[in-house]
């Protein structure tokens, strides 16, 4: 099973005064990059927050949002009443004016609006909990859909490879034949004479420097491994990434051996197929 790394969620909750929205959105990132935004009277909460979303996210870069909007009358700015009218009665002394011109002065001055710091409702924050985990959820499920895609599409790409493999694997006793008659037609230009029991034997020495069996092996076995890490219960994209580097190690040694054209396209159209692995798994979880 493959998690992406990109996701959004999104929750929203409709209370008597106001409409809470919680959003989530995540990228990909190589560990956990968690932006929070929220209205201060949550603050005290953002740890209890952070650690949810760290034990439910993993990895990703997230930005984490709640937004709130006031629908009925609730408001935490009230008027300072003995001040306004302290400043009207001094303003009288300076000038005449009208009462109101002379209020629109009053409360643009110091302390003439009083903020109420607001305190948590317990009751209402359980609601709001409950709001961020169904956005977690929300965010789970799109990181799982697009997983989907990821692994149908590593899924091709892996057998593309294993179908290049074996095209390699059918034409390797060619490409040693024609090695061994390179070698020997090189030889009989000299026009000298020599032993051929030595000449054999110096032969499948330089053979066996261009024989690729392990690498063809271990490369079958990272193939396979890599399918099964990829159905195993978890995401694990950093398990991925290793082995990928370990297809990347015995194709690459494939090609630096097989000094035979048409065995080096394959190995090009190997590697394409693993660099294209490779960029899809810098999304996945």
């Amino acid at each position: 099973m493959i998690y992406s790394m990109t996701g959004y969620g999104k929750s929203v909750l409709q209370l008597p005064t106001k409409k809470v929205t919680v959003e989530l959105k995540s990228l990909n990132s190589k560990s956990l990059d968690l932006n929070a935004r929220m209205p201060s009277i949550y603050r005290e909460k953002e740890l209890a927050i952070r650690k949810l979303l760290a034990e439910k996210l993993e990895r990703g870069k997230v930005d984490f949002s709640i937004y709130v909007e006031t629908t009925a009358e609730d408001t935490s700015t009230q008027i300072n009443t003995p001040v306004v009218k302290q400043y009207m009665q001094q303003l009288k002394q300076v000038v005449d004016g009208d009462a109101i011109e002379l209020l629109k002065m009053a409360v643009r001055f110091p302390d003439a609006l009083n903020t109420v710091r607001e305190e948590i409702d317990e009751n209402e924050w359980e609601l709001i909990n409950n709001e961020i985990n169904l956005a977690v959820n929300d965010l789970i499920t799109h990181r799982l859909n697009e997983g989907e895609v990821l692994e149908a599409d590593f899924k091709l790409r892996i057998n593309t490879i294993d179908t290049l493999l074996e095209q390699v694997i059918a034409i390797d006793p060619e490409r040693i034949e024609g090695v061994r008659e390179r070698l020997l037609k090189g030889v009989e230009e000299l026009k000298e004479k020599y032993d051929e029991n030595r000449f054999e034997q110096e032969l499948v020495f330089y053979i066996e420097k261009f024989d690729i069996t392990e690498e063809k092996v271990r490369l079958k076995n990272h193939l396979n491994y890599f399918l099964e890490t990829m159905n195993s219960k978890d995401s694990n994209g950093k398990k991925l990434g290793f082995i990928s580097q370990e297809i990347g190690r015995e194709i690459n040694t494939i090609g630096s051996k097989s000094n035979y054209a048409p065995m080096q396209q394959l190995v090009v159209q190997m590697k394409d197929e693993l660099e294209k692995i490779k960029e899809q798994l810098l999304n996945a979880l």
